[in-house]
C-alpha cells in the first residue's frame, strides 16, 4: 500500500507540473495576445495621425507631405484658425541651451541663475499668436511664460499642449510630428 501512496503521489506532481506547463503557455499567449494587440493600436493611431495630417496639408499620399515652405504657410495658416490661443504649453524636453545642463557637465546653478531670464522646458505658458516660420525651426509662436509674464518666441514643435484632452494638445501633437519626420 506504501508503494501505490507513492506512485500515486508522483503521479499527482506529474499533473501538477502538466497544469503548470499550460497556465505558463496561455500566460505567454496572453502577452503575445496582448503585444499584438497593442502594436495594432499603434499602427491605427499612426495611421489616424497621418490621415489628419494629410487633410491639414490638402494632400492625398505620404510623399507630398515634404516640410516646405508651401506646406509651412498650409500649416501656419490652419493652426492660426485651429488654435486656442488660451491654451498653456510646456516644452516637450529640454531647450537645446539646456542640453549642457540637463544632459551635460553644466552646473546646476548656473542653469538656475539662466532659467530666471531664458525659458526652460519646464515652464508653461500661455500662447499669444504664432509668429513666422522657416525650414529650419518650423513655425514660431510668441509665449508668456505664466510664472513671470516674460515674453518669448520658441519653435512650436518644441512646444505641447499641458492639458493631454484639449483640442491643443492633437494640433501640437500632429504638427511636431508632421515637422520632425517629414523635413
Amino acid at each position: 500500500m506504501g508503494r501505490a501512496d507513492i506512485s500515486g503521489n508522483h503521479e499527482a506532481k506529474e499533473m501538477g507540473k502538466k497544469s503548470k506547463k499550460k497556465k505558463e503557455k496561455a500566460i505567454q499567449k496572453r502577452d503575445v495576445s496582448y503585444k499584438i494587440t497593442n502594436e495594432i493600436n499603434d499602427i491605427n493611431e499612426v495611421e489616424e495621425d497621418l490621415a489628419r495630417i494629410m487633410a491639414i496639408l490638402c494632400v492625398d499620399n505620404e510623399e507630398d507631405m515634404e516640410v516646405t515652405d508651401q506646406t509651412l504657410a498650409k500649416y501656419f495658416s490652419y493652426l492660426n484658425e485651429n488654435i486656442d490661443f488660451s491654451g498653456v504649453v510646456t516644452g516637450i524636453e529640454d531647450f537645446t541651451w539646456e542640453e549642457f545642463y540637463v544632459i551635460g557637465p553644466g552646473d546646476r546653478k548656473e542653469y538656475e541663475k539662466l532659467k530666471k531670464s531664458r525659458p526652460s522646458y519646464t515652464d508653461k505658458y500661455d500662447i499669444l499668436s504664432l509668429y513666422d516660420y522657416d525650414l529650419d525651426y518650423g513655425i514660431f509662436v510668441n509665449v508668456r511664460r505664466i510664472a513671470d509674464k516674460k515674453r518669448f518666441t520658441l519653435p512650436l514643435a518644441d512646444l505641447k499642449a499641458v492639458e493631454k484632452d484639449s483640442n491643443n494638445f492633437r494640433l501640437l501633437d500632429d504638427y511636431s510630428i508632421w515637422f520632425v519626420n517629414y523635413r
